[in-house]
């Protein structure tokens, strides 16, 4: 929820000081801490467990960790796995079915961004009735869900573990859609950072970004408040100190653990300041070419930065000191572009593409995506208020 207060000044609007912050999570965080989980569940007062996962979860022992817990404690457990990345509306509405005749009471999302936004519908839908299409948009679920829900990230980068947003693929439209309100968010994320500490490089390279993408476009947000602020600088300085050894090396504990921490704290943050046009175009890319979100995100970001760099030149400045990079010697403007240079360099050292034709975006797209992109409600928050043009010049330069 938000009070925002715009006053008119020479035709521009500005948002004055008065402001929200919110965050309807509670979080428990740290290493081991999964071994929590069936006191976490009976303090619900609820006894039958739907799990809501995938098969790549499973395959890497995980879903066996939580069913050891659960099972230790005599809870019944119910196990939907068919989530997909960039799950679709089929999905959410078959896995609503599946919650009702299983007879469950309370949800548990285990994976990556994909499993949690699958387990936020599956509840909205199997508590309001109807279609999921029904709830895209801002605030259109009509309460707060009478069905608890437990997030349990696998991965470090959605966020999604404490968000009050669900990102969902509608195939007939060829489109994603989002269902935003402060009843999605999650009663309980259980943040364990070893529960990651299985993920692929690549996903974690991808996630990791996602993540800082989150915290970078949330602190320049046109509705950007203090609060919001502090924990996204914060973010973006834990996750570039740490991403690149997260992705080196599986053993690195430390720095996974804090790459972990990086995403939570970012998901806070873009909670209450939203985010911007890098997830525009992201969401805009996915009906042309499929491919993760988060790779989708890597890429474009820096672009997307470079572009927008000139709408808040101190906000980039911070930014790039965040980074590590080195701005003393530089003007305001200089120091702005340091920003996106280093995240260029970062999305390089963890092995992610950096042009879109290394995806198989087909160059007459481009026009499309653009249109798509400016349909986008995170447009809306940009710091900079870009054309159609404007964004196809951008994807261009990111070809």
């Amino acid at each position: 929820m938000y009070i925002l207060n715009f006053i008119s000044i020479g035709g521009l609007k500005m948002v004055n000081k008065s402001f929200v912050f919110q965050l309807g999570t509670v979080v428990l965080f740290g290493d081991h801490v999964i071994e929590k989980l069936s006191g976490k569940v009976k303090e619900f007062k609820r006894d039958k467990v739907l799990i809501v996962t995938d098969k790549g979860v499973e395959k890497a022992g995980l879903l066996e960790k939580i069913e050891k817990v659960l099972k230790n404690d005599k809870i019944e457990i119910k196990i939907f796995d068919d989530v997909e990345p960039d799950p679709s509306l089929d999905t959410i509405m078959k896995g609503a079915k599946f919650f009702k005749e299983s007879d469950c009471n309370i949800i548990i999302a285990l994976g990556g961004g994909s499993a949690m936004d699958t387990a936020k519908g599956i509840r909205v839908v199997a508590d309001n009735g109807g279609h999921i299409r029904d709830y895209a948009g801002v605030n259109k679920v009509p309460g707060r869900a009478s069905v608890p829900l437990i997030t349990i990230p696998t991965t470090s980068g959605t966020g999604s573990e404490v968000t009050i947003f669900a990102v969902l693929s509608d195939w007939e439209y060829n489109m994603k859609i989002t269902v935003t309100s402060p009843y999605l968010a999650a009663d309980l994320a259980i943040v364990d950072p070893l529960m990651a500490a299985t993920a692929p490089p690549k996903v974690r390279a991808a996630s990791g970004v996602d993540a800082l993408a989150h915290s970078v476009e949330t602190y320049v947000s046109n509705i950007s408040q203090p609060p919001a602020d502090a924990l996204a600088i914060k973010a973006i300085g834990i996750i570039s100190a740490n991403l690149r050894g997260a992705v080196a090396n599986n053993n690195n504990l430390e720095a996974i653990n804090q790459v972990s921490l990086g995403s939570l704290i970012s998901g806070m943050a873009f909670n209450n300041s939203f985010l911007g046009l890098t997830h525009s175009i992201g969401a805009a890319l996915s009906g042309h070419v499929h491919v993760s979100h988060g790779v989708a995100i890597a890429l474009l970001l820096p672009y997307v930065m470079e572009y927008n760099s000139i709408a808040n030149m101190e906000k980039y400045r911070n930014i790039a000191i965040a980074l590590g990079a080195k701005v003393q010697n530089l003007n305001l403007r200089e120091s702005a572009l340091e920003a996106a240079k280093a995240v260029s360099e970062l999305v390089e050292d963890v092995g992610l593409p950096r042009h879109l034709k290394d995806l198989g975006t087909k160059k007459e797209d481009l026009a499309a995506i653009a249109k798509d992109a400016m349909g986008h409600g995170m447009v809306k928050m940009n710091p900079r208020k870009p054309t159609e043009n404007e964004i196809l010049a951008v994807l261009q330069k990111a070809y």
